[in-house]
């Protein structure tokens, strides 16, 4: 089974599938996304994601290799491999995407009802300002930026399978659970 988690930045959404990854220790596997993004911090090629030129994506996109892919800002792309659907099936494991919106979206137009699709939200567009400036890492025009593209990707909401509102973290990971336990018993 597929299943797929999109939010904007800033919902929880890499809290809520880190939940389930440790959860469900033996049941999933994270998808990797492919970037043109460098890596920051102690991310590794391979671990966090596969990094790449954007000529290396390009390349790989005319040979067809992606099952989605979508460039989020200028030059800034993101994909998810064929290849790495088959490593994780190979593997035994349910796929988990951490992904955004429109390529949760068009993961699961592709893949229908073998797939899963959970929109994870924030409260209101003021607790996730509030949270993305807690991080401390992301710059005033940045944190506008995601707002704003905040504001888009609500409005996909209905194609997901379910909604779930990260307004209390025990909450909504409780409904999580609940929701992956009845899909997993079909």
């Amino acid at each position: 089974m597929i299943f797929i988690f999109s939010a904007p930045s800033g919902s929880g959404k890499s809290t809520m599938v880190n939940h389930l990854l440790a959860t469900f220790k033996d049941t999933f596997e994270l998808s990797i996304s492919a970037t043109t993004r460098p890596p920051r911090g102690q991310e590794q090629h391979g671990r966090e994601y596969y990094f790449m030129s954007v000529e290396e994506f390009k390349q790989l996109l005319s040979k067809d290799a992606f099952v989605e892919h979508e460039q989020v800002y200028e030059g800034l792309y993101y994909g998810t491999l064929k290849s790495e659907i088959e490593r994780i099936e190979g593997n035994g494991h349910h796929v988990l995407f951490d992904i955004d919106v429109k390529g949760g979206v068009n993961v699961k137009r592709l893949y229908g009802d073998d797939a899963t699709a959970i929109f994870i939200c924030p409260p209101d567009l003021e607790t996730l300002r509030k949270r993305l400036e807690g991080r401390g890492d992301t710059s005033p025009e940045m944190i506008e930026k995601r707002l704003a593209k905040a504001e888009e990707e609500l409005s996909y909401k209905p194609q997901f399978d379910y909604v779930i509102i990260n307004d209390r973290l025990e909450r909504a990971t409780a409904e999580l659970d609940h929701i992956i336990e009845s899909r997993l018993k079909g």
